[in-house]
């Protein structure tokens, strides 16, 4: 997997949260993907998605302020810093969150395998 599809992964990901998209979330994340959020609370890819349809999470808008990439190895990685605008369980704020995210292979492309959240 290269840099460039590591990013643009990352981006999609990005849209489709503050689209509410949730076909595109569905295939873009990997069955048994977890969002770890800044709690710690671990969250099922099922448990999440029901959340942004049910307006319990509304993303309003995502800035990536920067990006790194690991994109050597069996299970590239990237970390993106953001300025997160939500509403998460009716508390809306803007959050600098440090999202990590690991991939894997899935057909002839990749999925996100996995994000955790933390503040920066």
């Amino acid at each position: 997997m290269t840099a460039a599809a590591v990013a643009a992964l990352h981006e999609a990901l990005c849209q489709a949260m503050v689209a509410g998209d949730l076909a595109e979330l569905d295939s873009i994340l990997a069955d048994d993907f977890t969002l770890t959020h800044m709690t710690g609370y671990v969250q099922s890819k099922a448990e999440w998605l029901d959340a942004i349809e049910s307006g319990q999470m509304q993303y309003h808008r995502m800035e990536t302020v920067e990006a790194t990439i690991n994109a050597e190895g069996t299970a590239p990685g990237l970390t993106a810093r953001t300025r997160t605008d939500a509403t998460i369980w009716g508390s809306r704020s803007t959050w600098r969150l440090t999202l990590r995210s690991w991939f894997e292979p899935r057909g002839d492309g990749w999925v996100i395998a996995r994000t955790v959240a933390s503040t920066w």
